[in-house]
């Protein structure tokens, strides 16, 4: 399974923004991006020049795509999909990522990043309708349960990161019992749902090239 392997932080700071790939670190002062808000190697505090189109096209979309924690072939399927979809593509292409169950599993407090998310569903600790899940890029539907493993639940890291984010604020369109350790995908997400700080139109016009 493909993924990244390098050093995180390089990717906050060459969006100049934080991604949010290292957890509770990222709210701290001890985050990359705080420190050194330039981007990263031998000219990384050289002035910068205006983007071009492209420029600006292209980083929307590598922005997105370390977002997410997905590759470049996986995140151009997932924009294929999203043209076949009725509505707007970008919106799509959004919400398919939304859906991904390593990210429903950190937007719902269960990880404290989307890497870690992706690991714990990879070793098995979640359950889609009763079923046990372990392929992260899973897409869940309206109406599913996504759960902790009836066996998974007394460990004890995954209580302490279960307590660790329980004051993170769950996303409307997921319902969520903490006590429970469950949760149910209540709707589709709506754009403003969606906490990305892109303008997705930007990605469309960079793939419909």
């Amino acid at each position: 399974m493909a993924r990244y392997t390098g050093a995180v932080y390089r990717l906050c700071r060459r969006e100049g923004q934080k991604l949010f790939l290292k957890g509770e670190r990222c709210y701290t002062g001890k985050c990359a991006v705080a420190r050194r808000s330039y981007a990263p190697g031998q000219h990384g505090q050289a002035r910068n020049r205006k983007a071009s189109e492209y420029g600006l096209q292209l980083r929307t979309k590598q922005y997105a795509k370390r977002y997410y924690g997905v590759l470049e072939s996986q995140f151009r399927h997932y924009f294929e999909m999203a043209t076949k979809m009725q509505g707007v593509t970008g919106e799509n292409l959004l919400r398919l990522l939304e859906f991904r169950l390593d990210n429903v599993v950190y937007r719902l407090g269960f990880a404290s990043s989307r890497a870690e998310a992706r690991q714990m569903v990879t070793q098995g600790h979640f359950t889609v309708d009763g079923r046990k899940v372990n392929i992260p890029s899973y897409l869940v539907k309206v109406g599913q349960t996504i759960a902790v493993k009836e066996s998974s639940r007394s460990l004890e890291k995954i209580k302490a990161i279960v307590e660790a984010n329980s004051s993170r604020v769950v996303p409307k369109w997921l319902e969520v019992n903490r006590e429970n350790m469950e949760a149910k995908v209540a709707a589709v997400p709506a754009r403003e749902d969606i906490d990305l700080p892109i303008e997705e139109t930007l990605i469309v016009e960079l793939y419909s090239k």
